[in-house]
């Protein structure tokens, strides 16, 4: 141990010439002083090693060092291995690092790395070993560990049965201080699963595959499912604001703007690793964190009056690759940091250095590119003008990091990545200036990313600004929104332009060439909702004062085909178009078949409430509700079908269609027969009751000597007052009337 002010001997001072209070030892203590907690916290403790003989010793040594290295620096004379009386190692060994951070580093990446066939490392802090395995915590005498009964659990996918066997899907719905999960009953009344209050202190959000509700917490994040919807997890990150799942709900961020407080008493999940940061990736299987991180800086702007820009804050700030086994992370300007799951080593020890890197994004599928054989994940991104330098569109194959295509871009004023759902295609998005920066148009620049070589098609006889732009799922079409405004907040929205693109016909499974459909003009539309089960689209106004309209179009309409259209793979028609004053958002239910718009107490105050429509734009249910929030579908997971089977379904859907549309007709009458039914049985004791009351009524006539007719006996004596001594006389009128009269003329 270094020297400190407590080891200085008393006869090293001379107490003649020095009087005690009077030495300033300051300077001895903050040199010499030794923090124990700091100390101890730079040691690990490496256990799982290999017995051997004090000759091994050295190699082992050796041979462990280059596994300790990759995390952190380590030297020979800073492991200790302690030897047991029979002459071999005790297969453990004390690890000291250069700082805490390294030493924090090894455990999280180390732990249950296999440092041979036979053995695996299991390494955690020396500060742990202390504070879980001192005097007391540890029983000496084993105790065989009690086993619980088995006990079953509720299947988290039961609501992929619907009890009623028509197929329908859940909702979630938040008004007021209520959260609600409901059945869709398409014009009927919403049928009810579950309703609690406060359910929630700021929104809810399915997982990506529907099997949990999250709900949001200052304490943190909660996870809700199974027929019961109790508690299956729980994520204790404090102040939480933002959640996001992987694909494969494998993992989970979360992120908070206020950094990580670590009281002085610990916490239940984080560790003092994770003081001051403000992501948490999770595991959820085992609800542990993984890795947190601290919250970049954002680099800043300003505006054309040199006032600094509100900079919004990227999220998800952590992108998954379709298999959910990178997550990659930007660090504006400069390189992307890749992840792999589930240690959260950085790839290669190295983040990919791409010098002014604006933004990325993953393939959203595990694309088979032609000829190549090896596994895959693809990673698009740009970077701007850069002195002389062009802008840059790069595709990425992981893991080698390879760019398999680039493309140099011009006169680039911004550029947005856009896949499609299969990651077939990549469509880059590209807004040009003039030389002057005075006009502004944009061209699409499509990677064929499955086609050999992965060719670039440009599609620039587009003239004015795209502001939208959307791939229909699993198919390839896509609509693009435009406008010859300057894009940006105005007091009154603009015109707008919305147009249809589709490919040629070619020979067989080949695509051909993206053309020009159809473009709609002077409308005021400025979203696209597309069908996840692609063909139907809606085009929509929403966060409008003024207007609000939605426009419903099918792209494979059977009717007769346009002569311009003959060469053109869509058909194109506007089914229907309907109006919701003050929507806000726009959401299809995962089948396709329904869509729900809503207007939320978030954004205005005004007429909250949703509209429920079939996909043909029929309005099947309106319902105005004061403090309504937010309306979530519940995810399917992927089908467990085939290609072939689905081909086949679809090949005789016109027999299930006639069976589906048999029951819904005998629900229908059934509905209508439980209407009359219950009708005849209010019908039958209302008479019943009027019966019994007309008993007792004459019960109680009869005990007081009233008349069982008290009208007959009223009207007998009205008559013998009007005429009095004369007998009753009925009087007889005959009218007639002449309801029709003819002449005929017989010659």
């Amino acid at each position: 141990m270094a020297p400190s002010f407590d080891h200085l001997r008393d006869e090293d001072l001379d107490e003649e010439d020095f009087d005690m209070d009077e030495v300033d030892i300051s300077d001895l203590r903050e040199k010499y002083e030794v923090s124990l907690e700091q100390g101890y916290d730079t040691f690990v403790v490496v256990d799982g090693l290999p017995a051997v003989t004090e000759e091994q010793k050295p190699k082992l040594v050796k041979f462990l060092l280059k596994k300790l290295n990759t995390v952190g620096k380590a030297r020979e004379d800073s492991i200790e291995m302690p030897m047991g009386p029979d002459g071999k190692s005790m297969q453990f060994a004390f690890v000291e690092y250069s700082t805490a951070a390294e030493a924090a580093a090894a455990v999280r990446q180390l732990d249950f790395t296999p440092l041979d066939k036979k053995h695996t490392l299991r390494v955690n802090k020396f500060t742990d070993i202390d504070r879980y395995g001192r005097e007391g915590r540890v029983d000496e005498e084993y105790t065989v560990p009690e086993i619980p009964p088995f006990e079953e659990q509720e299947h988290l996918r039961s609501f992929m049965a619907d009890p009623s066997g028509r197929g329908r899907d859940q909702f979630v719905m938040f008004r007021g201080e209520s959260v609600g999960v409901f059945w869709n009953n398409e014009k009927d009344q919403p049928e009810n699963i579950v309703d609690r209050q406060h359910w929630t202190e700021t929104f809810v959000q399915w997982s990506p595959l529907g099997t949990f509700l999250t709900s949001v917490h200052a304490q943190g994040v909660q996870l809700w499912g199974g027929a019961s919807w109790s508690r299956k997890r729980r994520f204790a990150h404090p102040f939480v604001n933002l959640v996001a799942f992987s694909p494969n709900e494998k993992y989970m961020v979360t992120w908070s703007n206020r950094p990580i407080s670590i009281p002085d008493e610990g916490h239940p999940s984080l560790s003092l690793d994770d003081d001051g940061k403000n992501y948490v990736i999770w595991d959820v299987e085992t609800s542990k964190p993984i890795r947190s991180f601290a919250q970049l800086d954002t680099p800043t702007s300003v505006d054309e009056n040199g006032a600094p820009r509100k900079q919004k804050l990227p999220w998800p700030a952590f992108k998954w690759s379709a298999d959910d086994k990178y997550v990659a992370r930007l660090n504006p300007g400069s390189s992307i940091s890749v992840y792999e799951l589930p240690r959260m080593n950085l790839l290669d020890k190295t983040a990919i250095k791409i010098d002014g890197v604006v933004d990325f994004d993953w393939a959203p599928a595990t694309v088979q590119r032609d000829g190549v054989k090896t596994y895959e994940q693809l990673l698009s991104f740009w970077t701007p003008e850069l002195g002389s330098n062009p802008a840059k569109v790069g595709l990425m194959t992981l893991p080698s990091k390879q760019v398999i295509r680039s493309l140099n871009l011009f006169s680039v004023s911004d550029v947005k990545l856009h896949w499609q759902s299969d990651g077939a295609y990549l469509c880059v998005k590209v807004d040009r200036h003039s030389k002057s920066k005075k006009s502004q148009a944009t061209t699409l620049e499509i990677f064929r990313v499955k086609e050999k070589g992965v060719p670039v098609e440009v599609v620039d006889t587009i003239k004015d600004t795209v502001i939208n732009f959307a791939w229909e799922p699993k198919g390839d079409r896509f609509v693009i929104i435009t406008t010859t405004e300057p894009v940006g907040p105005t007091a009154v929205a603009p015109k707008t332009s919305v147009a249809f693109f589709c490919p040629e016909k070619a020979k067989g499974n080949a695509v051909g060439n993206f053309k020009h459909l159809r473009t709609l003009d002077k409308k005021n539309s400025n979203a696209i909702f597309w069908s996840p089960k692609g063909r139907f689209v809606l085009i929509g106004t929403i966060h409008n004062q003024q207007s609000a309209d939605l426009d419903f179009y099918d792209l494979d309409f059977e009717g007769e085909k346009p002569e311009s259209d003959k060469d053109l793979t869509a058909n194109l028609q506007l089914m229907n178009t309907a109006d919701h004053y003050g929507v806000t958002d726009v959401e299809w239910d995962p089948s396709g078949r329904y869509v729900a718009t809503w207007a939320s107490f978030w954004k205005h105050k005004l007429e909250n409430g949703y509209h429920l429509y079939d996909f043909k734009g029929e309005q099947l249910r309106e319902e105005h509700i004061e403090g309504f929030k937010q309306w979530q579908w519940r995810p399917r997971p992927a089908t467990l079908l085939t290609k072939e089977e689905q081909k086949a379904i679809r090949k005789n859907l016109r027999e299930y269609s006639r069976v589906f549309e048999q029951e819904d007709a005998e629900r229908i009458n059934s509905a209508d027969v439980a209407v009359v039914q219950e009708r005849r049985r209010l019908l039958e004791e209302w008479y019943a009751w009027r019966a019994q009351v007309e008993e007792e009524l004459a019960e109680e006539r009869e005990i007081l000597g009233l008349p069982a007719d008290p009208v007959a006996e009223l009207l007998k004596a009205k008559t013998a007052a009007i005429a009095p001594g004369q007998e009753e006389q009925v009087i007889e009128e005959i009218m007639e009337e002449v309801l029709e009269e003819t002449e005929e003329i017989v010659n």
